[in-house]
């Protein structure tokens, strides 16, 4: 266990479980062997601003709780920085705390927050703007650009399925061009996914991808009809081989993306890009506190 002395507690009260959980992790932070200074942010256009401030006073550790749109839009901040992350999973899919290996629960994250080691681990990068764990193409952004306000919150993820589908009968194929530096790869796909860890939407999707590869992987589930991606997260739901029979993967330090037509991206949930876009790997950039080894 590094030696930590002083710490700060951000939580996206905004997230689906985060104004409701702030006060039940306040009471367990008695349980971690160092002070931390707890923060609920209300407004999420202030969350950047509290970190930033939070980051001034020279923190060993500051913890993030959210969801993984949260984590992936404040980790730029902490790049460059002699500061330790720790990730309290408050969201729906939760992600990248999975790709971490993390408890799911609050006293379980809390534990490894009491308990565990830092690791340094790789973000991912589209045109110069680092992600935590994974960026989609397809009919991921379609559905985060068009969900109601407020439907993840009150109905989770059973919500969050229910306008997917609706989206599903909306979603038309494309067509996917990746360059390496060398070959240009051109396929009709139903769903693209740049990813620096394994899990998307909750669910394990890319073998290839891991934090610490110090590679991005592109995975494309290739096909004419959009059926395939339903195939796809069907056998990806349930941990069958039968996952890989539609998929192709690249990977690199980095890489081209183009699609025909231009597409939105959504990274970790929120749509923050359209491409064509650069996608690369920034190896071992930050540190973040998992379980102890």
């Amino acid at each position: 266990m590094t030696d930590i002395r002083s710490a700060a507690l951000i939580v996206n009260a905004k997230s689906r479980k985060g104004q409701h959980l702030f006060r039940r992790v306040c009471r367990r932070l008695d349980a971690l062997p160092y002070p931390v200074d707890p923060h609920a942010v209300e407004d999420p256009d202030d969350l950047e601003e509290t970190v930033r401030r939070a980051l001034d006073k020279k923190l060993d550790l500051l913890i993030l709780g959210g969801g993984d749109g949260t984590i992936s839009g404040l980790v730029d901040l902490i790049v460059d920085r002699d500061v330790i992350l720790g990730v309290l999973p408050l969201g729906t899919a939760n992600s990248f705390a999975r790709t971490l290996g993390l408890p799911l629960d609050i006293d379980g994250a809390i534990d490894v927050l009491a308990n565990g080691t830092p690791k340094r681990i790789d973000l991912g990068m589209i045109d110069g703007d680092y992600f935590a764990n994974c960026a989609a193409i397809g009919i991921s952004p379609q559905i985060a650009e068009t969900v109601p306000h407020g439907l993840k919150k009150v109905l989770g993820r059973i919500g969050y399925l229910g306008w997917a589908a609706y989206q599903y009968a909306r979603f038309d194929p494309f067509t996917l061009i990746v360059e390496d530096g060398s070959t240009e790869h051109r396929m009709n796909v139903v769903e693209v996914r740049i990813s620096n860890g394994p899990y998307h939407g909750g669910t394990w999707l890319v073998d290839e991808a891991s934090v610490t590869s110090g590679r991005i992987v592109v995975q494309a589930v290739t096909g004419h009809y959009k059926r395939t991606l339903i195939k796809n997260w069907g056998a990806s739901l349930m941990g069958l081989p039968a996952r890989h029979q539609d998929t192709v993967s690249f990977s690199g330090e980095r890489l081209r993306v183009r699609t025909e037509p231009p597409l939105p991206i959504s990274i970790d949930g929120e749509v923050l890009a359209h491409t064509p876009v650069e996608a690369k790997i920034a190896a071992g950039v930050i540190r973040v506190m998992v379980a102890g080894e």
